[in-house]
């Protein structure tokens, strides 16, 4: 649900102890990998989303606050149903909200620009198989400095290799003078230990949203490349 312009997000194991959860409601829902059943407000309005999971019928019910009524007062909720795909682009169409329920977690700030760049290329070229072909290359040759970088690191660490056996060799017995020595290499050489590491570091969180993204987009299901693939 959206509670409080902030998406909330419930496992099945995780129902029992949450209960229900208080807020400004906008929409709830029950969703699965690529499809949701939502029951979304046309205007947020303060009430409860009820968690329930017996005899393996999962439910989320929507409980609104009503303030007393004088006589003759009334109160409307006017709401909208969307039982559908979650396909980004067309929940963002509504302009509802709905599109927060498209998550990838923690790389989700880089995840969707990756998503919207293969549904672009997808306008063009209508192959999703050749739009994450493209994606990944210019995905790699973006990071092509930083990989450069990390090879070379690399490269150099492994030239060092033989003179580092040496040191281990001549100072078998003294730990402290292995560890001075092989610092003291590495200075005369300019490497850098960590250097083969931290580009590869920086490149780790935007390949696993690629991964994410392609894992869930429900653009990618059943959709065909060449020939039986």
């Amino acid at each position: 649900g959206l509670l409080d312009d902030k998406l909330k997000q419930i496992q099945i194991k995780e129902i029992e102890e949450a209960g229900s959860l208080s807020g400004e409601l906008r929409w709830i829902a029950i969703e699965q990998p690529y499809f949701m059943s939502s029951l979304v407000l046309k205007e947020a309005s303060t009430g409860q989303m009820v968690l329930a999971h017996k005899d393996n019928v999962l439910r989320n019910q929507m409980v609104l606050q009503i303030d007393n009524l004088a006589p003759g007062d009334t109160k409307t909720f006017d709401f909208n149903l969307f039982m559908g795909p979650k396909s980004w682009s067309l929940l963002r169409s509504y302009d509802n909200g709905l599109a927060r329920a498209i998550y990838f977690g923690w790389v989700d700030i880089l995840a969707k620009p990756c998503l919207w760049f293969m549904n672009y290329v997808y306008k063009f070229i209508p192959n999703y198989g050749i739009a994450i072909i493209i994606l990944t290359i210019i995905t790699r040759i973006a990071f092509w400095p930083l990989a450069q970088k990390s090879y070379k690191s690399m490269n150099d660490m492994r030239k060092l290799q033989p003179l580092m056996q040496d040191i281990r060799e001549k100072y078998k017995n003294d730990k402290a003078r292995i560890n001075q020595e092989t610092m003291a290499l590495y200075r005369t050489d300019k490497s850098n230990p960590m250097g083969g590491c931290l580009p590869m570091l920086v490149q780790l969180p935007v390949f696993f949203a690629l991964y994410r993204m392609l894992y869930s987009a429900i653009e990618l299901r059943h959709a065909p490349f060449f020939g039986w693939i």
